[in-house]
């Protein structure tokens, strides 16, 4: 098991900015890829950004607003999220891949955090 907790999450309004970190604990991840899901009310789960050792992906609906990153050494990935708007409002979970493949399917993760709650008002 890789114990992941996500933090940074909270109420913002539109166009303001916010940045989500996921620490690992347990093993190091610096050769796993990871991701960032979203589930908005009554939506599903959706891809967001991913990084591996290699590179990373970025989902068309945030692209140039957000950017996702890793910090090896704290064993922990970032997302920062600019340019927010209401449609961004989710719980926003991160997730680990133990293969180290970057993936957009949630469901090729190994590991989840618990989620953390973004809600931007308009």
């Amino acid at each position: 098991q890789v114990p992941l907790v996500e933090s940074g999450g909270g109420l913002v309004q539109a166009g303001g900015s916010l940045r989500l970190s996921c620490a690992a604990s347990g093993r190091t991840i610096s050769s796993y890829a990871m991701g960032w899901f979203r589930q908005g009310p009554g939506k599903e789960r959706e891809f967001v950004a991913a990084i591996s050792t290699s590179g990373g992906a970025i989902a068309e609906s945030v692209k140039g607003r957000f950017a996702i990153s890793r910090d090896d050494a704290k064993n922990t990935v970032y997302l920062q999220m600019n340019s927010l708007k209401s449609e961004d409002t989710a719980v926003y979970y991160c997730a680990a891949r133990r293969n180290g493949v970057l993936s957009w399917i949630w469901t090729e993760y190994d590991y989840w955090g618990q989620g953390t709650q973004v809600t931007v008002s308009s």
